[in-house]
């Protein structure tokens, strides 16, 4: 099945969230000389117009980054992302939107590595042409769990995965599980970042104790919710399960949310906690 595009969602709060975190840990990374991998599993097609009629039919984007992308920040966090939209949209209009490749390209070393997988058979074209010229760059056109077996470990022994797939089919959830213990077991040194949605709270806890009962140690939750829980609603929130986090991302997410959440939603709740320890 591969109906989702991303184009109908880019810039909505979820996005900010994920990109947030993903900025957050890239930066850390960044402050070693040592060369790093980045691997993106769904990765999508890399940038986004949010004039486009995808964007404007859906108009999610107003209620994440329409909202932020003028704002300045004092949390480094938030700041750094929202200087990255800003560089985008250098005419004082929003217009694009990077999806989580795209921003990796932004902050990564001309060292660094960029490995990404997309199996839409119109987003990968697309994704592919922005790294034609990138020296360190593999796209391929492949399952991101296929990805994983063909692609980690990357030369670089330091790296971050970001797992985020669109969960239209529940047997997604079951598929992380797996997929992540594929990974870690290749590539165990690496920080993985997984994306979820928040639409249905027992689903949500269910996947996070799967997660949690793989036995992988380290694993920090964060997730942020612009509105309260509530049934057939559709996605209220969402959120990043971080395993291997940079041991300043905590302190430094908690403060970012703390000054996001009011901007988005006067309703919004945020929690940044420990799942499992080191």
């Amino acid at each position: 099945m591969l109906s989702y595009r991303h184009s109908y969602h880019a810039g909505n709060h979820a996005d900010v969230v994920k990109h947030l975190v993903q900025v957050a840990i890239v930066d850390y990374l960044l402050q070693k000389d040592k060369p790093f991998c980045y691997h993106d599993s769904h990765a999508g097609a890399g940038l986004y117009s949010l004039l486009a009629e995808q964007a404007q039919k859906t108009g999610e984007y107003a209620g994440g980054i329409g909202k932020l992308w003028q704002y300045q920040a004092t949390s480094p966090a938030l700041a750094h992302y929202i200087a990255l939209i800003k560089q985008l949209n250098p005419d004082g209009e929003l217009a694009f939107y990077p999806g989580s490749p795209k921003i990796a390209a932004m902050l990564l070393r001309n060292g660094d590595s960029i490995q990404a997988t997309e199996l839409h058979p119109t987003d990968y074209p697309i994704l592919a042409s922005q790294f034609a010229r990138r020296r360190h760059s593999r796209i391929e056109h492949m399952d991101a769990w296929a990805g994983f077996k063909a692609m980690l470990p990357p030369l670089h022994k330091r790296g971050l995965v970001l797992i985020d797939p669109p969960y239209e089919l529940k047997t997604e959830y079951q598929d992380v599980v797996v997929g992540l213990q594929s990974a870690y077991q290749r590539f165990p040194q690496a920080t993985y970042a997984i994306w979820y949605p928040v639409i249905e709270r027992a689903a949500v806890e269910a996947f996070i104790s799967a997660i949690v009962a793989t036995g992988i140690k380290d694993q920090l939750r964060i997730e942020y919710c612009p509105q309260p829980d509530k049934a057939g609603f559709g996605m209220t929130g969402s959120g990043m399960l971080v395993i291997n986090p940079p041991y300043t991302l905590a302190a430094d997410i908690k403060q970012a949310l703390a000054e996001l959440s009011p901007l988005l939603s006067a309703e919004g709740e945020f929690q940044v906690h420990q799942l499992v320890t080191e």
